[in-house]
């Protein structure tokens, strides 16, 4: 194994101050994920709308995976009465105020009106999918590929704040309070990663600007797909994408909309949820956040990529536990804790992956293309979760996740020769053959 000269330490890749930045930007990312997925469905089974249903209508978090359709104009497109912010920061914070103006109106609305509450669901996930374009185009614009991990384990910290404030303390206050008065105090919550946008600096990268309607569609559409097989080849670019594809199914089937209403039929009650899976959860997965960064500042994304995928796909199988010991409070806290750490390890290997596959020229484009990818597979299952899960039931549903595994494994394999040293060169670069 080769050793990069000059690499950074540890404390000296969490200490930079770009790192921080990271947190706030995380917890604007983290908070509004859940809030159209696992804490919408518990809003939707307390109105009483059936399990089917809820996870088609959860399932509105899809718009993160579609993200690459619009990702191009956040490379090459300036929005009236934000360019003073910069592009980055700009399109961060058009996005912030659009995540703020759909939660009022899902207060707003209720799901009493379910037809315009899915209308405002949608439009929280598409401005929360935008914000996460913008936060990771900023994200690999202000460091090195191989600070990429220290700088996700922090985000990573904000991104699980920011989910236990939208899950365990929403589902806690919603034992007390009313649904859409939780959902605009998750609105307000959201002014904090505005204020972090406005005070941040704006990453400096010399990029094409298109002039009419055939230049924008070569720069932003055209350019993007063919850099990338230029620059891989494309059989390595094909065989990429085929791993991209797959080795996130095990977690992606698990994020949804269909573990709410599981832990509910296992027995717990909201407040219970809430305190075990995001709260208490939130901290473990923090911990496997920081050591699988820790993990890719030494040994660079790939090795650490492979005992995560593994480790992280295989913890579905404690689910099974779960349902044998229904209701049981201890047994919870176990398969949580053993969920959100490795689903905390296997975060910044993975980022730090794509964000050395990423050319500068195409940021936002290329990275939303990727992580898209990455996820697109495990939410398309997850809009069918509810009706497989009600087929051949809980066990056997988690079992199909897990089998998932085996393609990923196989293409692992195949690609560990081209791939295990990335994350310790330029991102720009290929990897060497």
């Amino acid at each position: 194994m080769t050793t990069a000269p000059n690499k950074p330490s540890v404390w000296r890749a969490f200490a930079q101050p770009s790192a921080w930045t990271m947190l706030f930007f995380g917890f604007g990312s983290g908070l509004p994920f859940l809030l159209v997925a696992g804490t919408l469905a518990l809003w939707l089974k307390d109105a009483g709308i059936e399990l089917k249903s809820i996870t088609m209508i959860a399932s509105a978090g899809l718009a993160y995976a579609f993200k690459f359709l619009w990702a191009p104009l956040l490379d090459h497109f300036r929005l009236p009465g934000f360019a003073r912010l910069g592009l980055r920061r700009g399109w961060l914070v058009f996005a912030q105020l659009g995540v703020i103006a759909g939660l009022i109106a899902m207060a707003a609305l209720t799901p009493q009106n379910l037809p315009a509450f899915i209308v405002a669901t949608l439009a929280v996930a598409v401005f929360g999918a935008t914000q996460d374009i913008a936060v990771d185009a900023y994200r690999i614009e202000i460091a090195s590929v191989e600070q990429q991990g220290a700088l996700v384990a922090t985000y990573s910290l904000g991104y699980r704040l920011g989910l236990m404030v939208s899950f365990a303390f929403a589902a806690t206050l919603a034992d007390h309070i009313p649904w859409r008065v939780v959902y605009l105090l998750m609105a307000s919550a959201m002014t904090i990663p505005i204020v972090a946008a406005l005070i941040a600096r704006e990453p400096v990268v010399e990029r094409a600007y298109p002039q009419g309607w055939r230049d924008a569609m070569r720069v932003s559409v055209v350019d993007p797909l063919a850099d990338f097989f230029r620059r891989f080849g494309a059989p390595l670019a094909l065989l990429t994408l085929a791993f991209l594809l797959t080795f996130k199914i095990p977690e992606q089937a698990t994020i949804g909309g269909i573990m709410s209403p599981f832990y509910r039929d296992m027995g717990f009650s909201n407040t219970e949820i809430g305190l075990v899976t995001k709260f208490y959860g939130v901290w473990i997965g923090i911990l496997g956040a920081f050591i699988g960064g820790a993990m890719v500042v030494r040994w660079g994304a790939w090795r650490p990529l492979c005992a995560t995928i593994v480790l992280c796909g295989c913890s579905n199988l404690f689910y099974l536990f779960l349902i044998a010991h229904q209701g049981n409070l201890l047994v919870l806290t176990a398969v949580i804790s053993a969920e959100n750490f490795t689903l905390g390890m296997l975060g910044p290997p993975t980022v730090a992956f794509l964000s050395a596959l990423v050319n500068r020229q195409h940021t936002a484009a290329q990275y939303a293309l990727l992580s898209s990818l990455v996820n697109l597979p495990g939410k398309l299952l997850g809009i069918f979760a509810g009706g497989i899960a009600m087929s051949v039931g809980y066990g056997a549903y988690f079992v199909i996740t897990v089998l998932a595994l085996i393609p990923a494994t196989l293409l692992f394999i195949l690609l560990w020769p081209r791939y295990r040293d990335i994350g310790r060169e330029k991102a720009s670069a290929p990897p060497a053959g």
